[in-house]
């Protein structure tokens, strides 16, 4: 489980720049932050510590009477995004209620990240698109509308029932999906901009969560 202070953004799109040395890399752009402490959970009370962070704007319409309630009382603007992230009690400790997080305050360029969205929703999909099934080589000898069908799931008299697991068709995508240890390659504060290197779930405008990585140990930790 990561541990660490994250931020919520946005993935904005793909594209690439230059390094030092002239090598290109691929990076993908997300607009994370800044976000506002809107609660904290502590094991005297809630059994658990945890930090309760929200990002973007809510329109006025949108906002019911308990949320608006939620938000008056804590003195923040209605948040279109809300997200718990489990941290130790020391980490908590540092943040009050109403507090803004910034990416300059989480991040530092050259460290890993880890990036969580939901992936690419592709609707009801059949085992050759959903499995990569190879389907069916024939098409002659009587053999009609088969060359995609994902083939017999029987198991006969004994056990006379499907196996849970079974790949089969159904709803393929829309999943919660985290990439790790993606390397953060630059920063635009003035922008809340963040450019990890390689590919991020999700569609573009989808919502991500980005946090330190939890595999990234710095070199005087490890060597201790």
């Amino acid at each position: 489980m990561n541990t660490n202070v994250g931020l919520i953004g946005k993935k904005l799109g793909c594209t690439q720049i230059f390094a030092d040395d002239g090598t290109v890399l691929r990076v993908t752009v997300i607009e994370a932050g800044p976000c506002v402490v809107l609660g904290k959970r502590t094991p005297e009370r809630d059994g658990y510590s945890a930090l309760q962070i929200g990002w973007g704007r809510k329109r006025d319409k949108a906002v019911r009477k308990p949320e608006k309630g939620f938000f008056d009382k804590i003195g923040v603007q209605p948040v279109a995004v809300v997200r718990e992230l489990r941290v130790p009690p020391e980490v908590a400790a540092r943040y009050q209620v109403g507090q803004s997080i910034a990416v300059s305050d989480v991040f530092r360029v050259g460290q890993k990240v880890d990036v969580q969205g939901r992936t690419k929703g592709r609707g009801f999909t059949g085992v050759v698109k959903r499995w990569n099934f190879k389907g069916s080589r024939t098409s002659t000898h009587g053999t009609h509308e088969y060359q995609r069908h994902g083939g017999a799931i029987g198991t006969r008299l004994t056990p006379g029932r499907t196996f849970p697991g079974m790949r089969m068709a159904g709803r393929y995508g829309n999943e919660k999906l985290t990439v790790l240890s993606l390397r953060l390659v630059k920063i635009v504060e003035s922008e809340n901009l963040l450019l990890v290197e390689g590919g991020v779930p999700g569609p573009n405008e989808g919502i991500v969560l980005v946090r330190p990585g939890v595999k990234d140990v710095a070199p005087a930790a490890a060597a201790s």
